[in-house]
């Protein structure tokens, strides 16, 4: 059976490599200057790890500095060899692929996967080793932390197969893990993100669970869909309390675009829904095991809004698209731009007044937002695609799309997960 994880666009690379002075189409801004690293799994020569999302973890990355794109590189994320969870039921959280996504915070690089430690990187993609900010954390990390704007702390939670399945995790503006507590949840669930708000925390409970006979197989990712378990939104105040669980149709959300509050208080939850058909036919398309009963495709922007213990759910777009992103400025606070990856564009959602623009490109990974001004859109997106000669980072400008430079790289960049600007 075909390995779609280890063919075409997803294909691993078999080395490192590094190049300097990468040539440029266009022009790229001077003030754009800084590193654009993305994270993705890239299994080792030989290696079939059994499902996408398992692959050892490679970060690419960009150095653009004053007009230039002075070199590319990329470095496998060197994390502890052993075994993650021994006969006695104790697991090792550093010995995780650190494969999903790479942050900065307190002017540390992490490289994050959902189950288990970050491992802070050098900003020339050493890596340094796993992190449990001074034995504090003993859980798992997501991979989807939220830094808020207005404070500079970073909420995260872990989730773990074993109770307690979910908890919650606050690290201050200057990196210190100052706050953890567990979130009573039914069951391991795979929850891959969540979203905050100006005063909430928002979780998202939903029917894709832990499956030890998967896990026993030691062979891809140990989770399936469960028509039983139901899905819910849950919020609570980031200052404590109970969690307020909302019942909301199947389905499941791999990313969030944002949350905020209205003006009447509600909660508003920007995300890319899955139904539960789009999920297990994308989940078995990953895995290399296609069900050619259940669609592949139909991930799509949607909205709830919740009021008290209802919530109303609303379909914004019939785009498949997935990896939204936004100005992190405006993280869990009102917003009117959300950005995304469709199959072959770029997509711009203007949430006031409904507009919709697209930029053509080959195979475009999640499009990252860099500042320029005081404008909400008023900066870049920066994307690595496909292109004849292999991939190229993009650069648009992120209030109309247009085409602003291409830094063309030195081999094909396989498709990833997510990505981070370090402004200098």
């Amino acid at each position: 059976m075909a390995k779609t994880y280890l063919e075409g666009q997803l294909a691993p690379v078999p080395d490192e490599i590094e190049a300097f002075d990468l040539p440029i189409t266009g022009t790229l801004p001077p003030e754009l200057t800084g590193r654009y690293f993305r994270n993705g799994p890239n299994p080792l020569p030989g290696q079939d790890p059994g499902h996408w999302f398992t692959g050892p973890g490679m970060i690419h990355g960009v150095r653009l500095r004053d007009g230039r794109a002075e070199w590319y590189r990329n470095r496998w994320v060197k994390t502890k060899e052993g075994v993650y969870v021994d006969d006695q039921g104790t697991f090792d959280l550093a010995v995780v692929p650190a494969n999903t996504n790479v942050i900065r915070h307190d002017d540390r690089i992490y490289a994050l996967v959902e189950a288990g430690l970050p491992y802070e990187m050098s900003p020339e993609l050493d890596t340094i080793g796993p992190v449990d900010f001074g034995g504090r954390l003993t859980t798992a990390m997501t991979a989807h932390p939220k830094e808020d704007p207005v404070t500079g702390d970073l909420h995260f939670f872990g989730y773990g197969f074993f109770a307690p399945f979910l908890t919650y995790h606050r690290l201050s503006k200057d990196g210190v893990l100052v706050e953890s507590r567990e979130i009573p949840v039914p069951g391991p669930t795979m929850m891959h993100d969540f979203a905050i708000t100006e005063n909430h925390v928002v979780w998202l409970d939903l029917p894709v669970v832990f499956d030890l006979d998967l896990a026993f197989q030691a062979q891809g990712m140990p989770y399936r869909w469960d028509d039983h378990y139901g899905a819910r939104i849950g919020y609570m105040r980031k200052t404590g309390g109970p969690v307020t669980w909302v019942d909301v149709d199947p389905c499941y959300v791999f990313h969030v675009g944002n949350a905020r509050e209205d003006a009447a208080g509600n909660i508003v939850l920007d995300a890319v829904r899955y139904s539960p058909g789009t999920f297990t036919g994308m989940w078995g398309h990953i895995s290399g095991s296609p069900n050619p009963a259940h669609e592949v495709i139909g991930s799509r922007l949607h909205r709830w809004t919740i009021s008290g213990t209802t919530a109303r759910e609303e379909q914004l777009d019939d785009r498949t698209i997935e990896f939204p992103t936004i100005n992190d400025a405006h993280t869990g606070l009102p917003g009117r731009y959300v950005y995304a990856a469709g199959g072959d564009e770029i997509v711009k959602y203007d949430l006031t007044s409904g507009a919709v623009q697209t930029h053509e490109a080959t195979g475009p990974g999640e499009a990252v937002f860099v500042p320029r001004g005081g404008a909400e859109d008023d900066g870049w997106l920066v994307s690595l695609v496909f292109t004849d000669h292999g991939s190229d980072l993009l650069v648009l400008d992120a209030q109309d799309l247009t085409h602003v430079a291409s830094v063309h790289l030195p081999r094909r960049v396989p498709r990833g997960f997510h990505g981070h600007w370090l402004a200098d």
